[in-house]
């Protein structure tokens, strides 16, 4: 449906310009978008490599494994069926982590391993090796929706991304939406966190 739309409105605007006389400004704003997308990515691959990387050391030095470990309360309150040890909370930790440092880049790999590792859970209640409520095949469990529900409302107290594109677009002060960011994303996610709650105890 995106693509339909996309291109829908490209050849919309493609038509208005022929019928206007202003083809050779769509043919230049197409160029001139199309250099600005490349010098963008080259910014944000500079900014994604820096906190990638320095993510990777905090993991090396046991920073990251400290972090999960003080998360441990949070994550048994969210995720309350979810055995302490189970091979999920490393990668749900991480992705946790990396989401509040606003390293959306480095929380995605971890993301999918937890939704890997909460769907094998699921294989082993079925199997009753591991203890919970058993679904039929395919459907996604409490933990899986709680974990993406919290993911995509992402508590950030870096939100890198907006300072990059800020700092490409020539803002004098690119940091200075820091404080609004930390605001917008704690309401979001106390509002998920208050919303999984509910739904655990009220699920229809």
């Amino acid at each position: 449906m995106l693509n339909l739309l996309w291109a829908g409105m490209i050849i919309a605007g493609i038509f208005f310009a022929a019928f206007t006389g202003q083809i050779p400004e769509v043919t230049k704003a197409a160029l001139d978008s199309s250099k600005e997308a490349v010098t963008l990515c080259i910014t944000i691959s500079g900014v994604m490599a820096f906190w990638t990387g320095m993510m990777e050391i905090a993991q090396k030095a046991g920073m990251i494994r400290k972090l999960s470990a003080k998360l441990l309360p949070f994550l048994h309150f969210l995720f309350p069926e979810l055995p302490s040890s189970h091979k999920a909370i490393p990668h749900i930790s991480t992705n946790i982590i990396a989401n509040i440092l606003g390293l959306g880049w480095a929380a995605t790999p971890a993301g999918l391993n937890a939704m890997q590792a909460l769907s094998d859970l699921e294989k082993e209640r079925r199997s009753g090796k591991a203890p919970g409520p058993v679904l039929p095949p395919g459907t996604a469990s409490k933990e899986m929706c709680n974990f993406l529900i919290l993911n995509i409302s992402s508590l950030q107290l870096i939100p890198v991304n907006i300072i990059a594109y800020r700092s490409q677009y020539g803002s004098v002060n690119p940091a200075a939406i820091t404080g609004a960011g930390i605001l917008a994303t704690s309401a979001s996610t106390l509002t998920a966190i208050l919303y999984c709650k509910y739904k655990n105890h009220h699920p229809y």
